[in-house]
């Protein structure tokens, strides 16, 4: 456990530290939701007739089943959507209680279908489809709904159909007399009749919220609600002519009155407001009054309000309430020091904002503001709860991945958050696997927002690549793709372009695969098009090269694509254009390297110009001896095909071999080397062409060099892969001349001392 990161408090609500669970692996349960949600034909089939889903036959799931599929479904990219909805159709065989739904495309007649498994629960958020119609549906399977939730962009109730309610037929709305807990978000333009109307059957109300309803005149239509024990009005803005009826609801629990907009932040006489509010709702534990006026200016009005900062709340100096909302209260209510609170909603200290980040975490306007807080939070100072502050952002995140300025300010924190937080997160891959996922979904809808995109390229450089992404490697590869074609000169196209790099780099020949099908090869070919036209070279030009290099390593799919898209033109263009450029050359030649090592590939290669700039290179100092190796390399792998190949009279197959031959006489054994082989089967091929000694030669010289330079890393490669046996045979066979044969004594001669070094090791530790 990492104690001195996880300082738990009892002053901050949620969920512990994610860090102190960071031995725990994702459940099975959740792996097998995630598989199938992907994978929906392992349980699913499409119908004939419409082409919708269907569970297979002989399946049948039970409610918690079916919920959670539906929940993750929703909760996914992916989304719920009527060909999705259809499963549940079949109510013999699926089960369904409570649905909670946020951003989905269903329609009229799927909500139907939701509903006709007698919900008790149902929440709908960016159900923009959903139309009136629904009134019915829902009045229809209304007797067993306990909560129904609709959001503000849910738009069931428009105003030009309620604009006159004294002649609406029925004396309700929505028929659903068991409701207990009622959430209407956003319905703005109605006036009080309708909102009478609308409650006027809901007699066993314990809960209810009206944020963002506007006006709802004087509020007596609530009389009738005796068992209320929550009621939000967040950004109502005519409370001050609610106050009476407010105070007759004496059985009210929590009370939120708050306000996030500029023009309805001021009630008139604020302290009688507030005092008539706390004196007459006795049982009230939890108070909101955000972003208003009501928390006076802080000066003691009377002398019985000493005992609080806070004028209307003195009679609650020895009852405390359990929470009370500040947040961007007028004359800083929150960093008055006599509260009588034990939770506070506010910006004064770090608590404060978490606290303010779980209670606003469904109001995105607030929440904004919140997240900006605490990304300065985080950047500015030392925090003290890092795993809650994790847990709010990523749940801000995750459940507002539309919202742009929210994911901004969330990948911002998160930067700070992983880059301080290295060592605890080391060893928790649920949790660094809970952050890339939620960048990946923020960058994958924003993915034309720069600062999104750098955001979330800045913080995915903290992790291990390819090791952390590896989970999400196709997502990731296919966002940063992107970032390189659709973010031309700009530092997202930068960074995104080395984390491709290395992406391509250190991952298998599968993966590499995968890279070229995604079009790795054409958005590369097109970055250097795109320097080329302009004359251009810079560090993208290079690791576009690089870039290449990486994904054609033994990957002769990707060495295709490259010849596909006029691999070779290009190359001759930056040779022409930038001749000077070591680190260019050396990346191009590496590639090349690569094609070269394709047997069905090599003859693109066998054209006069291209093998005259082979020669040409035998000579060059670019990069130490970087260059000229590898243009020695490609000459050798064409050469091994046999003199009948070489069918290019100039430059000659033996005056190319000879100068390759100076050339490989001229480098010193002792070179450090900028290369990396994951295999050296090409090289130990070239160790088999009796035929031409002069591929031998090129070979067991790059054996004798990586084997001397970087014996731990070399020596153990030749073992595996049988080179020490072919050495062996190359110097018993008469052909070979005696210098190759010394410098295959070398390799040997390396590996054994190496060997002799780990032993000598063992027996020493």
């Amino acid at each position: 456990m990492l104690q001195s990161r996880c300082r738990h408090s009892s002053t901050i609500p949620g969920e512990a530290c994610c860090f102190c669970n960071c031995s725990e692996p994702k459940k099975l349960l959740d792996l097998c939701f995630d598989y199938i949600n992907k994978n929906l034909e392992t349980i699913c089939e499409y119908t004939g007739y419409s082409g919708y889903l269907q569970l297979k036959p002989g399946i049948s799931l039970p409610v918690e089943i079916c919920e959670k599929l539906l929940a993750i479904r929703s909760k996914s990219l992916h989304g719920v959507e009527s060909n999705f909805i259809n499963i549940f159709k079949d109510t013999n065989n699926t089960r369904l209680k409570r649905v909670r739904l946020r951003k989905n495309k269903i329609l009229d007649h799927d909500l139907e279908v939701l509903l006709s498994h007698q919900l008790v629960e149902l929440e709908l958020t960016q159900s923009k489809e959903l139309t009136h119609n629904c009134l019915r549906h829902i009045t229809n399977y209304g007797m067993s709904l306990q909560s129904l939730s609709i959001d503000q962009d849910v738009d069931l109730f428009p105003q030009h159909i309620f604009d006159d309610v004294a002649s609406w037929k029925t004396n309700y709305i929505l028929n659903v007399p068991n409701l207990q807990k009622f959430t209407l978000r956003g319905c703005k333009g109605l006036m009080g009749e309708f909102f009478s109307l609308l409650l006027n059957p809901m007699v066993h109300l314990t809960h209810l919220d009206l944020s963002n309803c506007g006006s709802l005149d004087n509020f007596s239509y609530t009389e009738h609600l005796v068992n209320l024990r929550s009621l939000i009005l967040y950004n109502v803005y005519n409370i001050d002519q609610m106050v009476g009826a407010i105070c007759k609801l004496n059985t009210l629990t929590h009370l939120d009155v708050s306000q996030s907009r500029e023009e309805h932040r001021k009630f008139p006489r604020p302290t009688a407001i507030l005092t008539a509010f706390v004196n007459d709702l006795p049982h009230l534990i939890s108070l909101d009054i955000s972003g208003t006026n009501l928390a006076g200016t802080g000066v003691a009005e009377t002398e019985k309000a000493r005992g609080s900062d806070i004028p209307g709340l003195v009679s609650r100096v020895n009852k405390p309430f359990h929470f009370l909302g500040l947040y961007e209260t007028l004359h800083d209510a929150c960093l008055r020091h006599d509260i009588p609170a034990k939770l506070i909603a506010g910006n004064a200290n770090e608590e404060q904002i978490l606290i303010s980040a779980l209670a606003y975490i469904d109001r995105t306007d607030m929440l904004q503001k919140v997240l900006n807080e605490l990304f300065h939070l985080f950047r500015f100072e030392t925090c003290q709860f890092v795993g809650q502050a994790l847990n709010v952002v990523l749940e801000a995140m995750n459940r507002h991945i539309d919202e742009r300025h929210i994911q901004i300010s969330g990948s911002a924190t998160l930067f700070y958050i992983v880059k301080g937080t290295d060592r605890e997160l080391h060893d928790a891959v649920h949790v660094k696997r809970k952050i890339i996922s939620t960048l990946l979904n923020g960058m994958s809808v924003h993915r034309s927002d720069e600062t999104m995109m750098r955001n979330g390229c800045l913080t995915l450089c903290q992790f291990k690549i390819p090791l952390d992404v590896l989970f999400e490697y196709e997502r990731l590869v296919e966002v940063l793709l992107y970032s390189v074609h659709g973010m031309t000169e700009s530092f997202v196209q930068r960074i995104g372009i080395y984390l491709l790099n290395s992406l391509a780099c250190q991952v298998d020949g599968q993966q590499k695969i995968r890279l070229g099908e995604l079009g790795a090869i054409n958005k590369m070919i097109w970055l250097i098009s795109e320097r080329l036209d302009r004359g251009y070279c810079d560090d993208v030009l290079e690791v576009a090269w690089s870039t290449m290099w990486n994904v054609t390593d033994e990957t002769p799919a990707n060495c295709r694509k490259f010849l596909e898209n006029n691999g070779m033109e290009y190359f001759l263009s930056c040779l022409q254009s930038f001749p000077n450029n070591d680190d260019l050359l050396r990346n191009m030649m590496g590639l090349l390297g690569n094609v070269a090592e394709v047997k069905e590939l090599r003859h693109y290669l066998l054209t006069p110009e291209y093998l005259t700039v082979f020669s040409d290179l035998l000579e060059s100092r670019c990069d130490g001896i970087e260059v000229s190796y590898n243009a020695a390399g490609v000459i050798s792998h064409i050469a091994s095909d046999g003199p009948d190949v070489w069918t290019v009279e100039e430059p000659s197959r033996q005056g190319t071999l000879n100068k390759m031959v100076q050339a490989i006489d001229s480098w010193d054994l002792n070179s450090p080397r900028n290369i990396n082989y994951r295999s050296f089967e090409p090289i130990l091929y070239l160790v088999r062409i009796y035929h031409t000694p002069e591929c031998q030669r090129w070979a067991v010289w790059a054996l004798a060099n990586l084997t001397k330079v970087y014996p731990d890393k070399y020596c153990h490669l030749v073992e595996k892969e049988s080179g020490l046996e072919l050495l062996k045979e190359l110097i018993s066979h008469p052909d070979p001349p005696i210098a190759i044969k010394k410098l295959a004594a070398i390799v040997i001669e390396n590996c054994v001392k190496y060997k002799n070094h780990e032993w000598q090791q063992e027996l020493d530790g």
